[in-house]
């Protein structure tokens, strides 16, 4: 079984470990823990549970009306902005066919699915140093504006929080790039785990003191009016432990899906999904407690690791810590593994960093405490 691309791969981690799946403990795949939301799996058992469960015996509705609507409804867009897709990796995979004989300038390193989908386009693809060193806040990203000349030959794609460092680009960073180039399309896959994401967050949720301290959501979705070249891709998968139902959407000027249309294969997000978003959207609470969770978790897991001898994790503002180890990261993996049952992350899919990195996702506490204690029990045998 080769080494796996992504997180999530608990066959892989059981069959070094000798275990099952389900004896595997995760830290590799970035997903909230306390999801799948209760409201979520109680409307798909309803659905499922009807006299005749529509939601599988007929065909999806191809043109997503009411998903859409749902999802234009939450980030107060209209209905015609909305494109949905079987996950962000079936999205981007679009993205990259639309800059086709254009070359896309890509801050480095980045996701392993933007070079699958641009490899698998044929695009010319132009690296940006995105890592500068370690605790520096500067990461250099085109501070000179570029010359008019050239720009419709040019494509920026960026992703906010940044993966894998965590980095949380500001809006006023962000903005005066989009008219820099042909099109711009920005992955915000874990922008969700930030308060005020969405303009239809309650006002309960939006002045909750326990979140007056983290950053404020920098989507670019309420800009896209004034920049349609702009396309935002986002994940349902991440928030709310979604990822066996496979659904995302893109936000950005209908112009773009008519293209789009003519690609993609009909019926590519399941009537189970649609079922999923319309509940977990309106799940309120789950939005509250994970909002509270995350920064006692981030910090926790953050601090944990810092007082680990050699270690040197980074602070970010997502649901995961990259984190540079005293040593090989696919041996402190595979011990973890094999001594722990415990699977963590290593970064060899992400080139730049070299194999001295881990990327971890948050936990509950107790898992975390596991996970370290874990941690130093290596150290101290190796």
């Amino acid at each position: 079984m080769g080494r796996p691309r992504h997180g999530g791969n608990q066959a892989w981690g059981a069959a070094i470990a000798g275990c099952s799946p389900e004896e595997i403990l995760d830290f590799s795949a970035s997903l909230n823990p306390l999801g799948p939301p209760a409201s979520v799996l109680q409307a798909l058992a309803q659905a499922l549970s009807a006299a005749e469960p529509v939601v599988i015996s007929r065909y999806p509705d191809p043109d997503y009306r009411d998903l859409r609507i749902c999802l234009a409804n939450h980030w107060a867009v209209e209905p015609e902005w909305i494109f949905v897709g079987n996950g962000a990796a079936e999205l981007l995979t679009w993205a990259a066919r639309d800059a086709q004989g254009q070359e896309v300038w890509l801050p480095q390193p980045a996701f392993g699915e933007y070079a699958r989908a641009l490899a698998a386009a044929g695009v010319t693809v132009k690296p940006l140093p995105f890592f500068p060193a370690q605790g520096s806040p500067d990461f250099g990203l085109l501070q000179e504006p570029l010359p008019a000349a050239g720009k419709s030959s040019r494509v920026l794609w960026l992703n906010n929080p940044h993966n894998p460092t965590g980095r949380l680009l500001l809006q006023q960073e962000i903005l005066p790039l989009l008219p820099q180039f042909e099109r711009v399309v920005v992955d915000e896959a874990f922008m969700d785990f930030l308060p005020g994401d969405s303009p239809r967050d309650p006002p309960s949720l939006s002045s909750d003191s326990s979140l007056s301290a983290m950053p404020r959501s920098q989507t670019v979705i309420p800009h896209l009016a004034a920049h349609p070249n702009t396309i935002v891709i986002r994940s349902l998968t991440k928030f709310f432990t979604l990822p066996g139902l496979r659904i995302g959407f893109a936000v950005g000027h209908p112009d773009h899906w008519r293209r789009w249309r003519q690609w993609r294969d009909p019926w590519s997000v399941n009537g189970l999904a649609a079922v999923a978003v319309a509940a977990a959207l309106a799940d309120e609470n789950f939005r509250r407690r994970t909002l509270a969770w995350l920064p006692t978790a981030r910090e926790h897991l953050l601090s944990g690791l810092q007082a680990l001898p050699g270690w040197d994790p980074w602070p970010g503002q997502a649901n995961f810590v990259l984190a540079r180890c005293p040593g090989s990261a696919t041996q402190i993996q595979e011990k973890l593994l094999r001594q722990h049952r415990i699977l963590v992350r290593d970064c060899l899919s992400f080139p730049e960093l070299g194999e001295r990195y881990l990327r971890i996702g948050l936990r509950t506490l107790p898992e975390q405490e596991q996970l370290l204690s874990a941690c130093r029990e290596i150290l101290e045998n190796s």
